[in-house]
């Protein structure tokens, strides 16, 4: 009766051991590099260009997360992978918050610096501040005061696209700025 019962157990132990390492598996399926380059997506089928058209060198450049601060003046800026550096997409996008915040004295801003999923916690929120503090920065550089901008991180906890995939990684790279009054 004892045998058998350690039989079970260590049938049973098996069984758990190969359900906790299937639960393991955090890579996904799709783990290309997110910095193809443009010339490769112009040799791919029409399918996938359109998906190269979204994302560029790491960097989301579609437009159907963009949201609006004022009419014409887009909320969010996008990064590449693991960086804070502006794109010039992002510049122009500053640009235009700039030039509104100008004809706007009165506004008082908040910039959200977000991550996406990969990396730990304590990281993706480090990464948030330095992506908010970028685009303070920049915003500073254009004429706006620092009194006028405070920053945030929600590193990866607020996701815009809770997808596990390239595209929704750089829609979740972001800063996001909103009106605090």
């Amino acid at each position: 009766m004892v045998s058998t019962f350690q039989n079970y157990t260590r049938y049973l132990v098996i069984i758990l051991f190969a359900l906790f390492l299937a639960a393991c598996e955090t890579v996904p399926k799709d783990t290309a590099s997110s910095s193809s380059s443009t010339s490769s997506s112009s040799t791919s089928s029409s399918s996938s260009s359109t998906a190269a058209v979204e994302i560029q060198d790491g960097v989301y450049v579609g437009s159907d997360t963009v949201e609006m601060l004022a009419i014409d003046v887009p909320d969010r800026i996008f990064f590449a992978y693991d960086s804070y550096s502006l794109t010039k997409a992002a510049q122009n996008t500053l640009e235009k918050q700039a030039k509104w915040l100008k004809a706007n004295g009165s506004v008082t801003i908040a910039i959200e610096g977000h991550a996406d999923e990969r990396g730990t916690r304590e990281y993706n929120l480090a990464l948030g501040d330095r992506r908010a503090n970028a685009a303070k920065d920049y915003l500073m550089t254009q004429g706006i005061s620092s009194s006028r901008v405070t920053t945030i991180s929600f590193g990866k906890e607020r996701p815009v696209n809770s997808g596990s995939n390239k595209k929704a990684w750089a829609q979740n790279r972001r800063s996001v700025t909103v009106r605090t009054n």
